[in-house]
């Protein structure tokens, strides 16, 4: 590991040396490096160009490029989503993220001698000296609208607990695996140069999907400007400018844009992760080593493909297949209500993604049982020409709406389901069924009970609450039956 005294200065060096093995000089006819980069990479493959009956998506100059749907996941266009980049500021998503899960917004952020003289003087800074303080909101305002390094590594000490920010990677490497990268390693919380902090496309498109779910991390990116007032720790305050040119207001403002962080070093050349949402589609863009300002409208080019060309399809109001036949798993004629599916419902809300030109008829679907949640009985994934494009749970105890006990045409079955034998397929309500006679079994043992009770429980007073009139049609009744017995008086109570 470099020193830190010297990470600054090398940092620069192994830039400028990299930038000069990599770029070779411009020939002639070719402008500049930067010209000679972008042909190269728009003459490359697109990988999701090639799949049959996939809309054919827009070339980039990014030489990284890739467009998900937040929930599924569902990869909607990929141009080398999987080769090692450096992420450069773009790093700073995931540091906030740990920092929004793990810290209140109040928290007090002390800055270091290493926080503040670890940070090369000419990269994206505001001048924080040391023994300042923000606080924890402050300074994720600080990290996300100006990209601020020192602030970075200030909050990478302030949660490990630790004066050497350097602890904070093994944090970062273990969440990012848990968000689901597969090829990252981070070895700083900002993304300056180093050959060991890298990552891919692709997994910072899903450690996207769980900061672009975080409605205040969006909101920050968004805003125009930080604005931090003087106090004892901060004499002067702090006012400083978002650069990013896709939020609004900016030269490429995209009117449908979540959130967004940009990024670039000299070797990581520009790149930006982004987020934008869209008659209730939301997706996901990361481009990487692209050049300024292409990485603004390839991102734009990537949000127009895939919202005009894709769409979100509900399972439960377009799926017909899953009485299932040939598992039992909705339907069996063997049960003990013959042909019915008890108990299990597909999730109302699950969706896939698919072309609009595709139809729900030409997905693969796939079963799996180990759900790994106790209310869900079984997860259906579905591909279109091999591709994810989401799934649907299956839950356990699924009721419709409605007492009704029985229903041939359930609202999550489009078309009435026929059974093996032709027969229309009856849906019993089972809930509604033991539901029913629990409550019909306490009425009737409240009865027993209630007629128990009156059968034995001797009523106190009850002569005196009688009327003159029934106790002499008493009297006359015992007399009577005296007489008959050859009784010689009466008898008194």
């Amino acid at each position: 590991m470099m020193k830190k005294t010297k990470k600054g200065l090398i940092y620069r060096l192994a830039a400028a040396l990299c930038c000069g093995l990599l770029l070779p000089c411009a020939p002639a006819g070719a402008s500049s490096q930067a010209e000679l980069l972008l042909e190269t990479h728009r003459a490359m493959e697109i990988q999701s160009n090639e799949i049959p009956g996939w809309p054919n998506g827009p070339v980039v100059g990014a030489e990284s490029a890739i467009l998900m749907e937040i929930e599924t996941g569902a990869i909607l266009y990929s141009k080398n989503i999987h080769q090692r980049q450096y992420p450069a500021s773009t790093t700073k998503i995931l540091t906030a993220l740990i920092a929004s899960e793990r810290c209140e917004m109040d928290e007090i952020v002390t800055f270091s001698h290493d926080a503040v003289f670890d940070t090369p003087y000419d990269s994206s800074h505001i001048a924080m000296n040391p023994g300042e303080e923000l606080t924890m909101e402050q300074s994720l305002n600080a990290i996300l609208i100006r990209s601020a390094n020192e602030v970075c590594y200030a909050v990478a000490e302030h949660i490990t607990q630790t004066t050497d920010w350097q602890v904070f990677a093994g944090i970062m490497n273990e969440r990012a695996a848990e968000l689901g990268a597969l090829n990252s390693h981070f070895v700083n919380p900002n993304g300056l140069p180093d050959e060991n902090h890298y990552t891919t496309a692709y997994d910072l498109a899903m450690i996207g999907r769980a900061f672009f779910a975080n409605e205040m991390l969006c909101k920050i990116t968004l805003s125009r400007r930080i604005d931090f007032p003087p106090t004892e720790k901060l004499p002067l305050g702090k006012l400083e400018n978002n650069n990013m040119k896709i939020i609004p207001g900016g030269e490429y403002a995209y009117e449908y844009l979540v959130g967004c962080k940009t990024g670039y070093t000299d070797i990581a050349r520009s790149c930006l992760v982004s987020c934008a949402e869209k008659d209730g589609m939301k997706l996901i863009c990361v481009v990487m080593h692209d050049e300024s300002p292409y990485q603004y409208q390839d991102t734009i080019s990537l949000f127009e493909y895939g919202f005009s060309n894709f769409e979100k399809r509900n399972v439960s109001k377009s799926e017909t297949r899953y009485n299932i036949d040939d598992t039992g798993l909705f339907y069996s004629g063997n049960d003990l209500f013959g042909s019915s599916r008890p108990f299990l419902s597909l999730d109302r809300d699950d969706f896939v993604l698919l072309p609009r030109t595709a139809s729900f008829e030409d997905v693969e679907s796939s079963i799996s049982y180990d759900t790994g949640d106790e209310n869900q009985a079984a997860v259906i994934s579905y591909t279109y020409q091999g591709i994810p494009i989401g799934s649907a749970r299956v839950h356990f105890s699924a009721q419709p709406e409605g007492d009704s006990l029985f229903d041939t045409t359930p609202e999550d079955i489009p078309t009435p389901v026929q059974g093996v034998d032709g027969r229309p397929v009856i849906f019993v309500n089972i809930t509604f069924l033991l539901t029913g006679a629990g409550i019909l079994a306490g009425i009737i043992l409240i009865w027993l009970l209630i007629r128990s009770i009156l059968k034995n429980y001797q009523f106190g007073g009850r002569k005196n609450r009688d009327s003159k009139k029934e106790r002499r049609r008493r009297r006359n009744r015992r007399r009577g039956k005296n007489r008959k017995s050859g009784g010689y008086r009466d008898l008194e109570f």
